[in-house]
Order: structure tokens, then sequence, then C-alpha cells
């Protein structure tokens, strides 16, 4: 099961991803934040897109879940670190930052 530094490390392998403190959190970003660590390093939340988030909430619940409040509305989940895979959390990291690389590639245009 995929542990805190299972996130750093993908995280930081993702091209232009920087990480930084975000008020008790830490935060990985290209442009914009798309995954925060929980500073108990057992959870992180990961900026999906909404059908994206449904999808991952109805298939492995037990992984994903809802921010709850109006962040869980725009995509922002919630993944429980140790229910997922190392491989599974890098395929959400992935979709995670590809959503924030599209925002910094369209702001540069």
């Amino acid at each position: 099961m995929a542990k805190a530094q299972d996130l750093r490390r993908i995280a930081l392998s993702l091209e232009g991803t920087t990480e930084a403190p975000h008020f008790d959190r830490t935060a990985f970003k290209v442009a914009r934040i798309y995954a925060t660590l929980a500073a108990d390093g057992k959870s992180a939340n990961l900026k999906l897109a909404p059908d994206e988030q449904e999808l991952k909430c109805l298939t492995a619940p037990e992984a994903f879940s809802p921010v709850p409040n109006a962040w869980g509305k725009q995509g922002w989940t919630t993944v429980n670190l140790a229910a997922l895979p190392a491989p599974e959390l890098k395929a959400a990291l992935e979709t995670a930052w590809r959503h924030a690389v599209k925002k910094k590639r369209s702001a540069s245009r």
C-alpha cells in the first residue's frame, strides 16, 4: 500500500512539480496545486475532474472520497494512502498533474 514517501517521490518525478508548505499540509504544484499531503502522511487531496472523482469514489470507496465541502464539488478528492497500491496512486497523481499542466499551458498562450 502507498505511503507518504511514495506520494512525494511520484509527485516530484512529474515534470515541473514543486513542493511547498500549504497551511498544515505540503502542496505539490505545476502553476496550480494539484495535490496536498496531510501533515500525518496518511492521506492526500488530489484535484480531479468531478466525473473522475465520481468514478474513483464509486470503484474504490475505501481509497477515495470527495473532500466534504465546496472543494469536493470542484473535484478535490481525499485519498486514503494505506488503501491504495502505489501504481494506483501514481495513476491518480498523473491525472491530477495533467489537469494542472493544461492550466499552465493555457495561461502561457
